[in-house]
């Protein structure tokens, strides 16, 4: 497998150049966690974290809404340590206008190779990552060993690859659109808990929501063993409370997995760990 041979830091400031917003990844693959001021989203994160770049706080915070094409942010002395302690570069491929379609395993790329357009190609330990031009919406086990990481999610850099790279096509748009399960109960009217009584749902006070969500990452950030325990058990906190009533957004879960994610969880575990709990109370 090709890797990159520069220092991390050089590589990272050599994407930027190029308008890949970049991150430094520590060992394990993941993003280094939250500064103390950011610890649990004190500090209010960036809005809605729907776009890259760090909160007002100059550490590495927020995992992949710190990537950033501003070479005087990566040079800084913010992010000197992070450097320093850097095993290899991550990037936000949705803030690049970019899909990464992670093949885990051989299975998954004999797949892919009957299954999607030819595009650029980057070899990874296990398997490939096929890239692809647009952005969407990151979801991850749409198939076995397959991940789609492009939006609000970040992806190993591990070369530029080979061949040529084609637009993003409808046949890995339509991964992301996955049937409902027969098994799941019948979806209740938006804004309607489970067991209403004909009144309005309570969750969706903003308050309300968003103390519940602080919570729960307050909770993630302060576990300082048995982190895999303490993030499932959040999570089933958290739907047990707000999974029946619709009032839980895609940015809402995505908190929750970038908490997990500054704990050292990877997204495969978020994700693992989010369905285990859903099963759990029969959503």
């Amino acid at each position: 497998m090709t890797q990159p041979t520069l220092h991390p830091q050089h590589t990272a400031l050599s994407l930027a150049a190029s308008g890949m917003p970049v991150l430094p990844l520590r060992r394990g693959k993941v993003p280094f966690g939250n500064c103390p001021a950011c610890a649990g989203n004190a500090c209010g994160g960036r809005p809605n974290m729907k776009t890259p770049g760090p909160c007002h706080c100059p550490s590495v915070c927020h995992a992949w809404a710190a990537a950033t094409t501003d070479p005087d942010v990566i040079a800084s002395p913010a992010w000197a340590e992070a450097w320093r302690r850097a095993v290899c570069v991550g990037y936000h491929p949705g803030g690049a206008d970019l899909t990464v379609v992670d093949l885990d395993d051989a299975d998954a790329v004999a797949w892919a190779r009957g299954a999607l357009p030819a595009t650029r190609t980057v070899p990874t330990t296990r398997g490939e990552h096929w890239i692809y031009r647009g952005a969407m919406r990151s979801v991850n086990g749409v198939r076995p060993g397959v991940d789609i990481k492009s939006t609000m999610a970040y992806a190993r850099y591990l070369g530029p690859g080979t061949g040529a790279m084609a637009d993003l096509p409808d046949a890995v748009r339509a991964l992301a659109l996955k049937e409902p399960s027969p098994a799941r109960p019948a979806a209740r009217a938006a804004g309607v808990p489970a067991g209403a009584n004909g009144e309005g749902c309570p969750h969706r006070t903003p308050a309300y929501l968003a103390r519940g969500i602080a919570m729960a990452e307050q909770r993630i950030a302060e576990a300082s063993s048995s982190v895999h325990a303490t993030v499932y058990r959040t999570f089933l906190a958290v739907l047990s409370r707000h999974g029946r009533c619709g009032c839980l957004t895609d940015a809402h879960i995505a908190r929750l997995f970038t908490a997990a994610q500054s704990k050292g969880e990877t997204a495969r575990h978020c994700t693992d760990a989010w369905t285990n709990a859903r099963t759990t109370l029969g959503l």
